[in-house]
């Protein structure tokens, strides 16, 4: 068992080498964005760069100082740094306001987002949360699944809060994604979930067939007509193609024009905006077609496999919890980002992970590969306790 012990004490390479060919991709795609829009030139490369480099170094100060006993130690305090961050956002001078959302922090030289480093946050305190209530509850009941189902909901609630008025929505589904995922292995009754999540998709699903067949009754209701847009843009962008539904148009026909082999580096078929930010995958998809764009998935889909893997090995329940909350956010920002570039989703203004230019979103993408990476490392010293 020792031996056993002392050999699982190590970095997982295979995550190491799946994240640097995203991260790879990613500084490509960007110069390549770069060529196709001289108002890019290569100082977004040279920024990306930059932010690889930190993030790098916070993964190893992750790995090497963040075990076992000290995120379980700092997760409460992580939790609340995060929030005092996100407070930042709205404070004059250090609060800075871009194409509309008040939602960074700093100078205009340098600057973070703060919601994208409160994700890691997240999922670290409540990991923390449903360890500590797993630990005192010695028999699971619907009265104490619905205590757990209340404090989980409430930890990630306030964070969405403060992001919401920053008029980030799409941050806010990456949390609420990471919340259910965690709350689905937390050993919450099915009975309890079913229906709570059941409603909600419920009325979810009314509210989008009422934008579409009677948005006067929506109007009635109090709503504005300005909020249906994101979903009229996303069914039906034809109507206005030339306004709300341009982006979502352009996008499509830029992958659609890569084909089966893609249509060369620097090949500039259609003027994307934000192409070299939550639009990037219509580079990859218009510049290497559909091969280039499977090849992606599928790395996206090994490193999600590998993860998996990592709570299964060790089999630590705190580690497991960390690593379903970054399996969750990885597969939302996948799953949203190429889903609204071809047409499948609304557009809610979601990086594509490693790929995209943003340094937070570097940042914080890296920060959760290291707590996954520290779960590896670490997990014999927890095993011991």
């Amino acid at each position: 068992m020792k031996q056993s012990r002392e050999n699982s004490t190590k970095l997982d390479y295979s995550i190491i080498l799946i994240v640097m060919c995203l991260c790879l991709i990613g500084i490509a795609a960007i110069y390549i964005a770069s060529l196709t829009n001289n108002q890019y030139a290569t100082d977004f490369l040279i920024r990306q760069l930059v932010w690889l480099v930190v993030g790098t170094v916070i993964i190893i100060i992750i790995v090497k100082y963040f075990d076992y006993d000290r995120l379980q130690q700092t997760a409460y305090y992580l939790y609340g740094f995060g929030l005092f961050l996100l407070l930042l956002v709205f404070a004059p001078v250090i609060g800075i306001e871009r194409k509309g959302a008040q939602s960074w922090v700093g100078t205009e030289a340098i600057n973070i987002q703060p919601s994208e480093l409160m994700k890691s946050f997240l999922i670290v305190a409540l990991a923390k949360l449903i360890w500590d209530h797993t630990k005192k509850t010695q028999t699971r009941t619907i009265k104490t699944d619905f205590h757990l189902f209340i404090k989980i909901s409430l930890m990630t609630l306030a964070p969405i809060a403060l992001i919401m008025l920053q008029s980030d929505l799409g941050t806010s589904l990456v949390l609420i994604s990471i919340m259910v995922g965690m709350m689905f292995l937390s050993g919450i009754t099915w009975r309890l979930l079913l229906p709570i999540f059941g409603g909600i998709v419920a009325i979810g699903t009314t509210l989008i067939i009422l934008v579409i067949k009677s948005p006067a009754t929506l109007t009635a209701l109090g709503f504005e007509k300005y909020q249906f847009n994101r979903i009229t843009s996303w069914l039906k962008p034809e109507q206005d193609p030339l306004g709300t539904g341009m982006q979502l148009l352009k996008s499509i026909r830029a992958i659609g024009s890569g084909e089966i082999h893609g249509s060369g580096i620097g090949y500039e078929a259609i003027e994307i905006p934000e192409n070299h930010n939550d639009f990037i995958f219509t580079i990859i998809g218009g510049d290497f077609g559909f091969v280039g764009a499977c090849v992606l998935i599928v790395l996206y889909f090994l490193l999600v496999y590998q993860i998996i893997r990592v709570a299964l090995d060790i089999g630590i329940p705190f580690y497991s919890y960390i690593c379903t909350g970054v399996v969750a956010m990885i597969f939302f920002h996948v799953l949203q980002n190429v889903g609204m570039t071809i047409g499948m989703l609304p557009i809610t203004g979601i990086p594509l992970l490693f790929i995209s230019y943003g340094g937070s979103a570097m940042l914080g993408s890296l920060m959760a590969i290291g707590l996954v990476l520290s779960a590896r490392y670490n997990a014999p010293k927890a095993m011991d306790l």
